[in-house]
């Protein structure tokens, strides 16, 4: 039971130690930041009035008085037009959708920003601030400084997985909470997998007849909260491999094999959507037609991973006969015909495409992509080993690219020897907090931001997602926002004990990282 205990002991007898620094809790960290010399602080407790030029409607204010109630018991009554001691505005000067200031003096504390969502970032800020320099906030002051800030990555992102377990909306509620806070913009769902489906599709209700699923009010409340905190979400459905789920409703789509030598090499390979059935294509439009009706994300994933080619299409009848008619050598060239005709309809629909960076082999050596990948795709680079290869070839090729390297950013692995998960590890390497930290996602024009990644195999319910997700997606949040002038490991063990400390108030599962602190 001590041992149990002793890491937040250790962490609480920490932050008393550090209890008065503005910087101490600041994850990720700001930009540029300037501490006054000045010892006067900022008296915010008898301040009832605050300038904004936001509606009193908006999540921003919104959040700022929730923050004031929860670290000072405090809280401005009424907006003013003008004069108020407290200002709260958006400022089109600050270039950057995210770009935002927050400067204190004796007299008075101004935040600005380029747009609301780049506000609640810097609400964020402020209610770090306060959690960190625990003396001054006790008093109801804050300290004079000066804080400009804006994300070094337009998006960062984390991925959950209720294909595999089923999350309901109002814990995936819980888990975008928490996002919000350490600046996250994205959440991206895998909602269709070899487990299970779970979008409603209105025009084909057989879909979700045996399983948990998402209705479109469901999808539609959860997007109006995500929205609330800035968060958009991405639907990913994952084809042609990944698609059991969709074959044991609808087993005619799945590949042909008449030939029992063909069946025989198929054996246990994961089933794929059959190339060549038209079939297919007419249902996936019309599911990406209702996927782009309920979901206001400019993007749409279509996964694109893992798919057992050779095993699938290069023995099915239906495909080799296509590849035969269309000159096709091998079956990874199907490949252009399918997506060309999948990403059709989300193009049709307005939308852009994602998936995942697939090369022509699993291990280095590998020499360019699984195949060519239409310019308008965004890839994702995930395979261990392999990020380095999907970078130079998107630089070449001008694709842009997410930066979710497994051995930096799979959340689902292991975080410790012998930690968790403990059912569905099917050999799983160890990606540690500190692993995670040194990920630099690089400087290459086109890429476009980070994700985590928690795949759901093993993850139950929230609390162990959770538990999965942190401390590690802060050291992500700090990969996608921060500069790396503004990066620093120690910096980051000393001010992630106060943060995890507000975690654990809150009920919000975590591993305690006890291994950093020895």
């Amino acid at each position: 039971m001590k041992r149990f205990f002793l890491p937040f002991v250790l962490m609480a007898v920490a932050f008393c130690i550090q209890a008065q620094n503005p910087l101490g809790a600041l994850l990720p960290m700001p930009n540029k930041i300037s501490l006054s010399d000045a010892t006067a602080d900022l008296n915010l407790g008898h301040i009832s009035v605050f300038q904004s030029n936001l509606l009193d409607t908006s999540p921003v204010i919104k959040e700022f008085k929730l923050i004031l109630n929860k670290r000072l018991n405090h809280n401005p009554l009424t907006i003013a037009k003008s004069g108020a001691k407290i200002v709260i505005n958006i400022d089109t000067i600050l270039k950057g959708q995210e770009h935002y200031t927050i400067k204190t003096d004796k007299n008075s504390l101004i935040i600005s920003g380029a747009s609301e969502a780049a506000l609640f970032r810097a609400m964020q800020t402020l209610d770090q601030i306060l959690l960190g320099d625990a003396v001054r906030t006790t008093k109801k002051c804050i300290a004079q400084l000066f804080i400009d800030d804006s994300p070094r990555y337009e998006r960062r992102i984390l991925m959950l997985d209720p294909a595999r377990n089923f999350l309901p909306v109002e814990d995936v509620k819980r888990y975008i909470n928490e996002m919000a806070k350490y600046k996250f913009n994205v959440l991206q769902l895998h909602l269709t997998d070899n487990e299970g489906w779970r979008f409603q599709v209105k025009s084909h209700p057989e879909l979700t007849s045996n399983g948990k699923f998402y209705s479109h009010d469901d999808l539609k409340d959860l997007i109006k909260y995500a929205e609330e905190r800035f968060i958009e979400i991405v639907p990913e459905l994952d084809i042609p491999g990944h698609t059991i789920g969709i074959l044991n409703i609808h087993p005619e789509f799945a590949c042909t094999f008449t030939d029992s030598v063909a069946i025989k090499k198929a054996g246990g390979a994961g089933g794929m959507l059959c190339a060549s059935q038209s079939g297919v294509y007419n249902l996936y439009k019309d599911i990406i037609k209702e996927v782009a009706e309920v979901f206001p994300s400019k993007y749409i994933h279509l996964g694109g991973d893992e798919a057992v080619l050779e095993r699938n299409w290069g023995i099915c009848d239906l495909d080799r006969k296509l590849m035969k008619e269309l000159g096709y050598s091998k079956p990874a060239d199907l490949m252009n015909y399918f997506f060309e005709r999948m990403l059709s309809f989300v193009r049709n629909q307005g939308k852009h495409p994602i998936l995942w960076c697939e090369l022509d082999n699993i291990y280095m050596p590998a020499n360019d992509y699984l195949f060519p990948y239409p310019k308008d795709v965004v890839l994702v680079t995930w395979r261990m080993g392999l990020t380095p290869k999907c970078q130079e070839l998107t630089s070449a090729s001008g694709h842009t690219l997410i930066m979710a390297p497994g051995e930096y950013a799979y959340f689902d692995y292991p975080q410790y020897k012998n930690d968790f998960p403990e059912f569905n590890n099917w050999g799983m390497p160890m990606t540690t907090l500190q692993k995670a930290y040194e990920l630099d996602p690089g400087t290459n024009a086109n890429i476009q931001g980070v994700m985590g990644t928690l795949w759901g195999e093993a993850i139950p319910d929230i609390n162990r997602a959770s538990y999965m997700t942190y401390p590690r997606a802060l050291a992500l949040a700090e990969a996608g926002w921060s500069q790396m002038r503004s990066r620093n490991w120690n910096s980051f063990k000393e001010r992630l004990i106060p943060v995890l400390g507000d975690m654990l108030s809150r009920g919000v599962s975590y591993r305690a990282p006890f291994e950093i602190y020895r």
